[in-house]
Formats: structure tokens, sequence, C-alpha cells
């Protein structure tokens, strides 16, 4: 059983070790228990270029919303070719959506905060549910500085929702950190980033940010930035 102790300790433990001994611990510990949940976000393809030269392998996976970017499924492809992986996509369940938008229409989240968390609801905490269900453990690519809502993320913490062990690794990294891993590393990323795509999800709620934004100023844009989440990494 793991204790709020044992994890005050591994945070002690690892918080000036690098992304990778926290991966190559954490994947020895829990093994076929463990996965890692991908966006294909520039701190996504960092930790799967980690992952992808571990001894044990952890599996990884990535929620297929249906209102994905056309780029996001080729990096889906140029990404399993590159590491020799295979990415396990998890969809929603096609009655719920039928049902949700012949309800609500097809573009609900513009109607209201609650439409658009429904919406969320269905097409990604669900099959987060399936993709999570049996594992003792699972790993993101939170960064506190990513945005407000995540200020107060920690590297290693209880997930409450979902009641498993929730591990950040770049939990730490700025921005400049993760752009400096991937040039040197040439790893794989989505060419909207060069459009001015910070954060990327569904297509209809993604947009290009402006200068001096935080980097999830384009998700959600019409809402206030205290409400701008899933539900994914609800504190």
């Amino acid at each position: 059983m793991i204790t709020p102790e044992t994890i005050k300790r591994w945070n002690m433990e690892f918080s000036n070790k690098p992304p990778f001994e926290v991966l190559d611990f954490f994947s020895g510990k829990f093994r076929d228990k463990i996965i890692f949940a991908s966006s294909l976000g520039k701190e996504d393809q960092v930790l799967t270029e980690m992952i992808s030269r571990l001894d044990d392998p952890i599996k990884i996976f990535t929620l297929d919303t249906g209102r994905l970017f056309p780029e996001t499924y080729d990096l889906i492809s140029n990404t399993n070719s590159r590491y020799k992986l295979n990415i396990e996509i998890y969809f929603p369940d096609a009655g719920e959506v039928e049902h949700m938008v012949r309800k609500k229409g097809v573009n609900l989240f513009y109607n209201s905060i609650a439409d658009r968390k429904l919406c969320c609801y269905v097409r990604k905490l669900k099959p987060l549910s399936r993709a999570l269900e049996g594992r003792d453990a699972w790993i993101t690519g939170l960064r506190r500085d990513q945005s407000v809502t995540r200020n107060n993320a920690k590297l290693i913490e209880w997930d409450e929702n979902n009641e498993l062990l929730k591990i950040n690794p770049l939990i730490d990294w700025t921005d400049d950190e993760v752009e400096a891993y991937i040039k040197t590393n040439n790893i794989p990323i989505s060419p909207l980033h060069k459009q001015g795509f910070a954060s990327i999800g569904c297509q209809p709620c993604t947009r290009a940010i402006q200068e001096g934004e935080d980097q999830r100023a384009g998700r959600w844009w019409w809402e206030n930035p205290d409400t701008k989440e899933c539900g994914l990494h609800k504190r």
C-alpha cells in the first residue's frame, strides 16, 4: 500500500534527480502496473524518447477523441516508427458520443463550461478510466509553469480521482529545457508548434497563442484561466 509518508519520502528522494532516473526507478518498481499517458505534446514526446531507452519498458497510450488534428495522427505514426513502439489508442464509446451530439449538438463545448466538461468527460475521462484500469501508477508530462491550474502539482502525488499514484517527471522543467532536449535528441514533434500552437488538444478547442500568453491560453480560449482543464488532471 502506498502511504502519504511513502509519497513524501519519494518526493524528497527524487527532487533533484533527472527524469530518466525517475522513470527507471518506477518502471522497475511497478513493471506492468504503470502506464504513460501521452497527448503527443512536446513534454510527452520527451518522455516517450526516455521511455524508449528503459530496460523495463513502460506502455504508452493516447486518447483519440475523434476531434484531433490530422497532424496529431501523423505524429502518432511517426513516433511509433521512430522508437519502435505501439502506442495504444483508446476511443470514446460511440453510442455515448452519438447520444451527446444528438442532444447537445456537435460543437456543444462552445455553449457553456458544463457542456464543454461533458464533452471532455465522454471523449476523454471515460476512456482514461479504461486505460488506467488495473494500474497502480501513471505518468504524465505535467509541468508547473504550464498554467495557473498546475502551480501546486508535485513530482509524485496521489491521484484521488483515479485512486492511483501519479508521477510527473518533468514537473520542474522549464520550456527552455524541454526545447533544448528536443533539439539535442532530434525528437519528432507536431508541426503545429511552429505555427504558434503551444498546447495541442482537440482541433475545435485549440488555437495558436499570442506572444506573452501562457502555454495553455490556446486551449478553450473562451473560458477563464482557472477553468481550463479537461478533468484529466483535476485537483
